[in-house]
């Protein structure tokens, strides 16, 4: 297989030790797959804090490797993007020329409404070609942007606002949740009333579905902006310069801003495109994500596009968008030929469609490899898959604050045999590590904490946005010299790496990564609870969901079914249906150690029915029966059979 100079028929464990051997002058040569407007010649140094920095002397433009490059190369008139919209019935196509005219007006509108290179500008919009219009815009012209993921509450809005505080926001008058209407602007008046922060413009797009648009005096209209604003150049940036900020959760409930740089992420994403996913340029290239998630960054806009890809806009679910053979209709439609989804999305589809009835209805020949991630792929799932779909179904493992795969099979190099469990072996660039507590490296099949020495590739975290200290302590301080990834797990004897889950209070919600502790805040502010305890716990369709378990304060003889009710209702209203806290137990206490932890692995280890050892630091073991006659009469986890 032909690759560039560096990569010319080579294993995949060859390529691998030549980027941990020589990162310097491996990644040199995978910039140069990218066009420069000044090619680095300092190719890794370090920044005021000492953190590695990659090509710190190049410039470039990101928009302008996604479009511009492609319509001087002669490409102006290929599908960039394809908008399938089940949920409003609506297919339409996009050349790079067309995506380059409303892109370029975009950014002039934004110049003229005052905006310029460095500011920031937040995005709070649906899965419709206009999200990713807006990202390319604000990257057009060095303006950095955060999206923010469309379910998020008012509150979660406010507090991204208060951090980045953007001088834009753009937005949409609503989104949909397969067959309901989300007004989303009534949603952006809230937030902004609720932030400190208040931004300059509100830049709307009216959809004209119906939806509630208040007006306020800082709106602008995106149809109006575009249509009377003239196309603007793409402004050359440093290779450091901050593409995007995107929140993930945090342990402490306060969200923490990655800030990705632009050249380094170029690089990588471009690098991943090919060597991680095998996409060849002008094949159809599906990542059935979200745009306000690191995978709808890296691989439904900035990837594809930049590796000239066409990708698909899917506004819709694998299920009731009408039915479960929604995925199988785009990819025989579109001619899909690689698929990027999160194994949620097979479950839901396994559920609907056991036998996979619907599978047989369509030609999916087109298809070369499915990936998954976002979280864990049970083996059950990826069985169910192979059984029904003759290709590929590839686990793999990153972070949003990665931006691109750190453990995978390397599809655009070698071919290895599948493990199931097994996310892969690590990708290259990435040197990753198993530790004890005391920093010591385990042997084969010994769990511990998921390590990568540094640097890191390309591509990965610059900082957090204006919290160093908060980065330095969260992911160097541990273990210095490496990156702690928050995860556990251990490497086999042929370098296999399986992921057990987080070692913190994050947890993965169909792929959605959630804070504990910010539920807990929710959930301890309801007037009857005294004290509370929320826990990831295993889910079949959602790999996992949370469990809130309160203790009620002395006196207080609220209803089980009222105090679920108004819980339930205060989550979603200050993160959002994306929580999906269903299930709230009254306990009449918590187990804790003597020092007063909760012991929140414990109760997880009930509530999943896992076997566990009581600790020894625990106050009082009759607790342990109490919590789990109350999950039994709850019927929870796994007393719901």
């Amino acid at each position: 297989m032909k690759q560039n100079k560096l990569t010319e028929i080579m294993t995949y464990q060859e390529l691998y030790e030549q980027s941990i051997q020589s990162p310097e002058k491996f990644w040199s040569e995978q910039a140069n797959a990218i066009k420069w407007f000044k090619k680095p010649t300092t190719i890794l140094s370090k920044d005021q804090n000492e953190y590695p920095l990659w090509f710190a002397d190049g410039e470039l433009n990101a928009c302008y490797l996604a479009l511009d490059k492609h319509i001087e190369d002669g490409f102006g008139d290929n599908v960039a993007i394809i908008y399938d919209s089940p949920v409003t019935q609506t297919v339409k196509k996009y050349t790079y020329n067309e995506v380059k005219a409303e892109v370029a007006k975009l950014a002039g509108g934004m110049l003229s409404l005052g905006l310029k290179k460095g500011n920031t500008a937040v995005i709070y919009m649906p899965m419709i070609p206009q999200a990713a219009f807006a990202m390319l815009a604000c990257a057009r012209i060095g303006v950095i942007h955060s999206v923010v993921f469309g379910g998020f509450a008012p509150h979660e809005l406010a507090i991204r606002i208060d951090d980045c505080k953007p001088k834009i926001i753009i937005t949409a008058s609503s989104g949909i949740e397969i067959d309901r209407l989300i007004a989303y602007k009534p949603l952006v008046d809230e937030a902004i009333a609720l932030a400190s922060h208040k931004p300059k413009k509100v830049i709307i797009l009216n959809r004209k579905l119906g939806a509630r648009i208040p007006f306020k005096k800082y709106d602008v209209d995106y149809d109006a902006l575009v249509y009377g604003s003239e196309e603007v150049p793409c402004v050359p940036v440093e290779a450091t310069h901050p593409l995007y900020i995107l929140y993930t959760s945090g342990t402490t409930g306060k969200p923490k801003g990655i800030v990705r740089d632009t050249g380094g992420y170029a690089t990588s994403i471009k690098y991943s495109m090919e060597h991680i996913y095998g996409a060849k340029p002008d094949e159809v290239f599906w990542a059935a994500s979200d745009v306000g998630w690191v995978v709808g960054h890296s691989y439904i806009v900035y990837g594809p596009l930049l590796n000239r890809n066409t990708t698909i806009i899917f506004e819709g679910k694998p299920i009731r968008t009408p039915d479960a053979s929604t995925f199988w209709r785009v990819i025989e439609e579109h001619k899909v030929n690689v698929m990027f989804t999160a194994p949620t999305a097979i479950r839901a589809i396994k559920k609907e469609d056991p036998n996979g009835d619907f599978i047989k209805k369509y030609d999916l020949s087109s298809l070369k490899t499915q990936f998954l991630a976002g979280e864990r792929c049970d083996v059950a799932t990826l069985e169910w898959y192979q059984a029904h779909i003759p290709v590929p179904a590839i686990d793999h493992w990153w972070q949003t604050e990665s931006g691109w795969p750190m453990i995978a099979n390397m599809m655009g190099v070698e071919f290895l045999h599948i493990k199931p469990g097994s996310a892969g072996k690590a990708v290259t660039g990435y040197n990753i590590q198993i530790f004890n507590e005391e920093g010591e490296e385990l042997s084969a099949n010994e769990e511990g904490y998921v390590v990568i020495k540094l640097p890191l590739p390309p591509g990965t975290m610059m900082d957090l946005w204006n919290e160093n200290a908060r980065f330095k302590e969260g992911y160097l301080e541990k273990f210095p010299g490496y990156y702690f990834s928050g995860d556990g797990g251990f490497k086999d004897k042929d370098g296999y790496i399986f992921i057990t889950g987080r070692v913190d209070d994050v947890i993965n919600v169909a792929g959605h990564r959630l804070s504990t502790a910010e539920m807990e805040e929710i959930v301890s502010s309801h007037h009857s609870v005294a004290e509370c305890a929320v826990i990831g716990i295993n889910d079949e369709l959602k790999g996992q969901v949370p469990l809130a378990l309160v203790v009620n304060k002395s006196g207080e003889s609220i209803e089980h079914f009222q105090l679920q009710h108004e819980v339930v209702q205060l989550v979603r209203e200050q993160i959002g249906a994306v929580a999906s806290l269903r299930d709230v137990v009254i306990v009449p206490r918590l187990p804790k150690t003597r020092s007063g932890k909760i012991l929140r692995k414990l109760l997880r280890s009930i509530a999943d029915g896992t076997d566990f050892q009581i600790p020894s630091t625990i106050d009082d073991e009759a607790i342990i029966d109490e919590v789990r006659t109350e999950c039994k009469n709850a019927k929870i986890g796994s007393f719901r059979q």
